[in-house]
């Protein structure tokens, strides 16, 4: 979102984001159908003769991809109704930078560019390896090495006994 002259970043009405959720769903829904249909209609049609285990088997891999990620997203732009069919919380914004959201989105499009190059190659979904390790990385980046490089903290009596007695001395100093 622009930021406005005042210096203020602007904010989303919860009926935005509630519109917004729901085009970000549709469009990722069309991706998830898109990716399966070629798919389907390459390895499963075209060349059903050398269809083998595995190729069923990475299209389960990217359908338990696709759910759980899809689902999560769902659950995060929940929106809330009143009785009276009034939207009380359109959800969390889905299209929030640096969002839990946008992680779900890089791992369904991830799988979907994967699932459709593997119509040439099955090695293509080597580079799926890709999202465990962004995982570590974010996971490293974000948690554990601040954690790791973190200064230990400091006992605040220690310090209220350093600066009294750095007081004292200053009195003494003074005093002669």
């Amino acid at each position: 979102m622009a930021q406005p002259k005042g210096g203020k970043v602007g904010t989303k009405g919860k009926k935005q984001i509630f519109e917004e959720n729901k085009e970000t769903l549709t469009f990722y829904l069309r991706i998830i159908l898109g990716a399966n249909a070629i798919y389907g209609a390459v390895n499963l049609f075209l060349f059903y003769n050398s269809v083998t285990f595995w190729t069923w088997g990475f299209l389960a891999f990217a359908f338990v991809v696709y759910s759980f990620s899809f689902r999560w997203m769902q659950g995060m732009a929940q929106p809330v109704f009143s009785e009276e069919r009034v939207l009380l919380d359109g959800g969390i914004d889905l299209n929030m930078e640096q969002g839990m959201a946008e992680h779900l989105k890089d791992v369904i499009l991830l799988t979907a560019i994967l699932q459709v190059l593997s119509c040439i190659s099955m090695y293509f979904w080597y580079l799926w390896l890709l999202a465990p390790g962004r995982a570590l990385y974010l996971l490293w980046v974000n948690i554990l090495g601040p954690w790791f490089t973190a200064e230990p903290p400091s006992n605040p009596e220690i310090s209220e006994k350093k600066h009294r007695r750095q007081e004292r001395r200053q009195m003494r100093k003074q005093q002669q």
